[in-house]
């Protein structure tokens, strides 16, 4: 149930048999429980158009309104606010669904096709924490995306083509004379180190891999094959780190830039072909006036370098037009740093005045803030080098055993290990999604561990912590009896809570924003065990009806919990 849109069109519905049309309806949240669960505030912005006092119109807009089966009080506060407090009643009954329903309530949205483009990775090197935000920031708004029926294509946009390869590519021919690709290719920043140094210090190295370059991109079949062995072995190290990090990517979901070559050239040509791109000192170039600087000079965006090569701008013009036409794509998702802003801006622009995508086709840069260190600065490794993700991973989970080593628990050996690969990895995750996307954060271990606050181990120890109740009940979710009657506010407020989970869902999939999705799963887990405490469930004497309504609410929180958590890719467990 959606509350915010029920209480949108009641409100809409009321206006317009009021005789006002096109008006906005400002509904939102009240910030204090006395003002009840939501507010209209509306009436100000009519009372000008209107000529009337604004606590006149508010007034009349209550008497109009049909909420008297949601709503159990209208107020008129302030200026002319209209205070909504919501039924016990009408919470119950809505609770009483939701427990029966598979979706909990959440209704599955008109159906869109949409491309979300993350994670990423350059092929030529292992996955660093660089590229931790895009993969599960991505996969948190896809597997959202999924559930409300949306039709998801992922794309990973692998940087698997360039003039680096050139240089990778004769060094693991050279390579291939002593040793096993497999083996080559097992630790890839060495390999790409020791390219790197040869192709600085050996002429005759960088001769060959500029010549390799050269047949690579004229399809030379011996070139290609080599090419295709580094490809599929660096895949291989990706498909590693996307296992421990439970997301969802394939193999099958590689889109990398080298799927588009075949188009460069005739994305060039369109864009000259339509007056966009003209030749300035040899180079392809677009002028865009509409991101012109202070003096008034356009911005300059590249499509073709003066030697012939193309660049990333002609690669995503072709990608975008691949999506839109191809896929044809209602949305295209794109989740990279902040720091590629106006390159994504200069592509929609570009793109939609060459016609390579609709009018009514979105095309959204979703950027993300930085993971910094307790210095401030971008996350290294003590020496200032890279951190590998999967070794940042693997320390998660060490760093979990041990932390649950020192609690009391009757867990087995190979128990707490899958304890610890549950909480670690979803430690880390967590950290990252709970926090705005738009903005740096700083990585603490301990912070992201710890098991009290808007943390993953809260909110798995929250979940369990549900889930014991019914074991030590000896109910099951099967044979619980679900009339719920509300009579206590931390009963009230929980309701409210579990109820505002679709609105929370669909707020995720419009603006890509999974922490708004882990800061209500904590607000969830926090009124449960506000609830928890101030309203008896198993204690002798708590009568059988209380017992069982309380029972039905905890059940709803723990799928609430188990749902929330698995569309953030996040484990649950049954104990810790």
């Amino acid at each position: 149930m959606n509350i915010h849109a029920l209480l949108v069109s009641r409100f809409s519905e009321a206006l317009t048999e009021m005789g006002i049309e096109d008006a906005p309806i400002p509904v939102s949240r009240s910030a204090r429980p006395e003002f009840g669960e939501y507010q209209f505030n509306g009436a100000m912005a009519l009372a000008k158009k209107l000529k009337q006092k604004p606590r006149d119109i508010a007034d009349n807009i209550v008497n109009t309104v049909k909420l008297s089966d949601i709503a159990d009080k209208l107020e008129v506060a302030g200026p002319g606010f209209i205070n909504v407090h919501l039924s016990d009643a009408w919470l119950a009954n809505q609770c009483e669904l939701a427990l029966h329903d598979p979706r909990l309530g959440v209704a599955k949205a008109p159906q869109k096709t949409v491309v979300v483009d993350y994670s990423s990775p350059n092929l030529a090197k292992e996955m660093h924490v660089g590229h931790l935000r895009t993969t599960i920031i991505g996969d948190a708004v896809v597997k959202v995306l999924e559930f409300l029926g949306h039709k998801v294509i992922r794309q990973n946009h692998m940087g698997d083509w360039g003039t680096q390869f050139g240089m990778l590519l004769a060094h693991l021919s050279d390579k291939l004379e002593h040793e096993m690709a497999e083996t080559a290719l097992s630790d890839l920043e060495d390999f790409y180190r020791e390219a790197k140094i040869r192709f600085d210090e050996e002429e005759s190295f960088a001769d060959r891999a500029r010549e390799y370059v050269v047949r690579l991109q004229s399809g030379d079949k011996q070139c290609l094959a080599l090419w295709e062995k580094f490809i599929d072995i660096s895949i291989t190290h990706s498909e590693e780190v996307y296992d421990k990090l439970n997301v969802s990517l394939t193999r099958d979901d590689i889109m990398g830039e080298s799927a588009y070559n075949h188009d460069l050239a005739n994305v060039v040509a369109d864009l000259k072909d339509k007056g966009i791109a003209e030749e300035d000192q040899g180079a392809q170039v677009v002028f865009i006036p509409e991101l012109a600087d202070k003096e008034g000079n356009p911005a300059v965006y590249i499509v073709q370098k003066s030697g012939g090569g193309y660049l990333y701008a002609t690669t995503d013009l072709a990608a975008m037009r691949y999506r839109s036409q191809t896929l044809d794509a209602d949305r295209t998702l794109i989740l990279t740093d902040a720091r590629q802003a106006l390159h994504f801006k200069q592509t929609e622009i570009v793109g939609r005045k060459a016609g390579f995508m609709q009018d009514t086709q979105t095309y959204e840069h979703c950027p993300f803030g930085m993971m910094l260190g307790s210095d401030g600065k971008p996350f290294k490794t003590r020496s200032g080098g890279t951190v590998k993700l999967v070794e940042l991973l693997d320390e998660a989970v060490e760093r979990a055993r041990s932390l649950l080593a020192e609690r009391d628990t009757d867990l087995s050996a190979e128990e707490l290990d899958d304890v610890a690969r549950i909480v670690g990895i979803g430690a880390v995750k967590y950290a990252d999604l709970n926090k705005n996307r738009t903005t740096d954060y700083m990585f603490s271990w301990d912070s992201m561990l710890s098991f009290e606050g808007n943390t993953a181990p809260y909110l798995q120890y929250a979940y369990t912590r549900v889930r014991s109740l019914f074991r030590k009940s000896g109910m099951g979710l099967d044979n619980l009896p679900c009339d719920i009657t509300l009579t206590e506010k931390q009963e009230h407020a929980l309701a409210v809570q579990l109820m505002q989970f679709e609105e929370v869902v669909g707020t995720v999939s419009r603006d890509a924003t999974p922490h708004v999705l882990c800061t209500y799963l904590y607000d969830v887990a926090s009124a449960f065990m506000t609830f928890y405490e101030a309203c008896p469930i198993l204690k002798p004497g708590t009568k059988d009806a209380v017992k069982h309504s309380r029972l039905a609410l905890s059940a709803l929180v723990s799928r609430t919990l188990k749902q929330g958590l698995t569309l953030l890719g996040i484990e649950t467990l049954e104990k810790m």
